[in-house]
């Protein structure tokens, strides 16, 4: 996935994004207000060697301490430091947990210790530090104190100096003052660390979701898989449950993507035009008896002599599409109980309607019989195009016979819905059967933000109030909206 395709990625699921980052922030939050203020004061003690005023000693002195304040420093947490800190203030924790509070450093090239105590109180964190300084002050000069070796003759008063006389000493350059604001927790942090992680985990959701999710997003990736030639993307509407035809919307986007599917389709096949065309799909769902149905429409509108026959004998829709009666068609000719001019519909314009019949128990042998070669063939010489709406290809195998008995195939996949195994599948059933596929219809497709020609009404008049974002259409057909579905 390049950046670009990220992007598109992180706005189309903004909704995950979205999932991930509001209890991060809110967990961030939480901790923020829930955890008890801490305080931390400092203390700064300077080391110092007692040495002459020659310079030379001076140096020395210099030297000598710089090379042990690093050891100091790690003496400041230690028990012989804190246990006495706990007595003389009277604390009421461990010196294990007191040593858990403090924090010594001694900057490179410096003789200086800076140390750092952490309380809930402020005054008792500046009481804890003064007290930790002067305690361990005491400690590293005890230390160094030279301890008088026993056989050593020196005089009494020389002796006493020795064994009482630590070569450094400890100052305090900056004492401890109780702290105004707390150290932690830091609000701005903590939210900042919510939102990075929000973001983190929900770009990292939408790049697992877009590598699990083998649907297909435009009809580029279509083509792509398919190798077929898109020829028409159908909008999403919301309303197509309520008015499927295209002819109610005048000029909407729907009836201008189905004009659009009309002229690809006729200007596809300039030298061997196909009379009888199926429409199909892989799975049920995805719009194609709302595709067939409009294309035969848009067909009729522009002046084509076109028929439109329910071969769905499965879940037959297009006649409750147009109100028109459905026991009379397609079954009741292939029996022979009446001819095809006996059981033809008029629907708006000049279409033609053979509605699906009654439901019979074998339809797979009904459509792949030798009279349904010859009903196909007399429309075929009655109309200029058949429009054909059969049942989906994986479900069932009624399809796979019908296809055969037809001069091309429309293959009709939903967006963000018919996965690409789904795809594949069945344009290779078609194609094992030597059925002629003249292309794709992306179908439900989502409108981009920002396009003129979905933004007006019609071209060159002011637009017309929007509605808000669709909801996912339902799977399943009602009433009269039943081929917004199929």
């Amino acid at each position: 996935m390049d950046l670009h395709g990220f992007l598109k990625a992180l706005v189309r699921r903004w909704p995950t994004v979205l999932l991930c980052l509001v209890p991060t922030v809110g967990a961030a939050l939480a901790v923020t207000f829930l955890s008890a203020p801490v305080y931390e004061a400092r203390t700064q003690l300077f080391v110092a060697t007692r040495s002459g005023e020659d310079s030379a000693q001076l140096n020395q002195g210099q030297s000598f301490s710089q090379a042990r304040v690093q050891s100091y420093a790690a003496i400041v947490p230690t028990r012989q430091v804190t246990e006495p800190v706990v007595k003389e203030l009277g604390l009421h924790t461990t010196p294990e947990e007191l040593a858990s509070q403090i924090t010594a450093v001694a900057p490179l090239n410096t003789v200086l210790i800076d140390i750092a105590v952490r309380d809930t109180v402020p005054e008792r964190a500046a009481r804890i530090a003064n007290a930790v300084a002067a305690r361990f002050s005491a400690v590293v000069e005890r230390l160094e104190t030279p301890k008088h070796r026993p056989g050593t003759a020196r005089s009494k008063s020389h002796a006493d100096d020795e064994t009482t006389t630590s070569p450094v000493s400890l100052g305090v350059t900056e004492t401890a003052v109780a702290p105004t604001h707390p150290v932690s927790p830091r609000p701005l942090l903590n939210l900042s660390a919510g939102v990075f992680g929000g973001l983190l985990l929900g770009a990292g959701s939408v790049v697992l979701r877009e590598t699990l999710d083998t649907t297909l997003k435009s009809s580029e990736a279509l083509g792509e898989l398919t190798a077929l030639p898109g020829l028409g993307t159908i909008p999403f509407d919301r309303n197509v449950p309520r008015r499927p035809l295209v002819s109610m919307d005048g000029h909407s986007k729907r009836a201008e993507a189905f004009r659009k599917l009309r002229t690809n389709l006729q200007f596809s096949q300039v030298d061997d035009r196909p009379r009888i065309i199926v429409v199909t799909s892989s799975v049920p769902g995805e719009g194609k008896t709302n595709t067939a149905v409009n294309l035969a429409l848009s067909l009729a509108e522009a002046g084509v002599s076109t028929c439109l026959v329910d071969g769905d004998l499965r879940r037959p829709c297009v006649a409750s599409t147009f109100g028109l009666v459905q026991d009379a068609g397609l079954t009741t000719v292939l029996i022979g109980q009446a001819r095809i001019e006996d059981v033809m519909q008029q629907a708006e314009g000049r279409l033609a309607v053979l509605a699906s019949g009654a439901v019979p128990p074998n339809p797979t042998e009904l459509l792949s019989s030798g009279r349904m070669t010859e009903v196909l063939n007399e429309l075929a010489d009655t109309y200029e195009v058949v429009i054909v709406d059969t049942a989906p290809l994986l479900p069932v195998a009624d399809t796979v016979g019908l296809a055969s008995l037809a001069q091309g195939a429309l293959l009709v996949v939903r967006a963000a819905r018919t996965s690409r195994d789904q795809v594949r599948t069945a344009a290779a059933s078609l194609d094992r059967v030597g059925v002629r596929v003249l292309g794709t219809v992306f179908s439900m497709a989502p409108v981009p933000k920002g396009d003129p020609y979905g933004t007006y009404g019609r071209y060159g008049e002011l637009p017309a109030p929007r509605a808000s974002a669709p909801e996912e259409e339902a799977d399943e057909p009602a009433g009269a909206g039943g081929a917004g579905q199929r």
